[in-house]
């Protein structure tokens, strides 16, 4: 057994949880009782993770979407509190890390997934509320931009949707996991021959055409499993206890 406080005093400190602007409130969102006996990390705080940490005998849910985002906790009622029930019914915290983990220049989304494609001259890239919150690179040696998309879907673990109008050799990349289109015109101002991110809009198929870029979509939920894989690890490793990464396969 690991104190909650712990635990919660040194995710705070590592990802710099009160220094960080966001929507989400990042942090501990949900206390137990106050001791640990396992830790499980998921993309989303959702009530079929928490039944699958209770599955796995995790006490503690560390997830990169929280349930508290601004006042959406205002009135605890329908699914507010069939999730927040569970959690008290159960003795099982709740921790919380959105941006915090997506800018992490060690463990977070963006950096996991620029080290899985390998890329090199790794720099800041992708500018939201005043904070650069993703990275870009360059591969080692150019590729044509199929054999990109095959090595993005391999990192992904899914099939993912691209929209090809940049040049059929590509060298450099730019990466923000998640919900993030609106980077490809900075990432085309930028020379950027490839952006990745999540999900896609309406709006990103006539910004890369008109700018020139190949913008590709791994998935919002499979883009942001890199962070918490890696916060996993990161607990086994500081406080030797047990972890489990719950892939709830979500197909977004």
């Amino acid at each position: 057994m690991v104190e909650l406080q712990k635990i919660v005093s040194f995710l705070d400190k590592e990802f710099r949880v009160a220094e960080i602007p966001d929507s989400s409130h990042n942090g501990l969102q949900v206390a137990n009782a106050g001791r640990v006996a396992k830790a499980c990390c998921a993309v989303d705080a959702s009530l079929e993770a928490f039944q699958a940490a209770k599955r796995a005998g995790g006490n503690l849910v560390i997830c990169h979407h929280g349930i508290s985002w601004e006042d959406s906790l205002s009135r605890i009622t329908e699914v507010n509190y069939k999730r927040v029930a569970f959690l008290i019914r159960n003795d099982m915290a709740l921790y919380a890390l959105h941006l915090p983990l997506d800018l992490h220049p060690e463990h977070g989304n963006n950096i996991r997934i620029c080290r899985a494609l390998r890329l090199t001259r790794i720099r800041r890239f992708g500018m939201y509320r005043g904070m650069e919150i993703g990275f870009q690179g360059r591969l080692p040696r150019p590729v044509r931009f199929e054999t990109f998309k095959r090595r993005i879907a391999v990192a992904a673990g899914r099939e993912v949707m691209a929209l090809e109008f940049g040049k059929k050799t590509v060298t450099s990349v730019a990466v923000v996991s998640g919900a993030a289109p609106e980077g490809i015109e900075e990432a085309a101002r930028g020379g950027i021959d490839v952006y990745v991110t999540g999900e896609p809009r309406l709006t990103a198929y006539h910004a890369a055409r008109e700018y020139g870029i190949h913008a590709v979509f791994a998935g919002h939920y499979a883009t942001e499993t890199f962070g918490v894989r890696a916060v996993a690890d990161l607990l086994t490793r500081r406080f030797r206890m047990p972890t489990e990464f719950l892939d709830l396969k979500t197909p977004l």
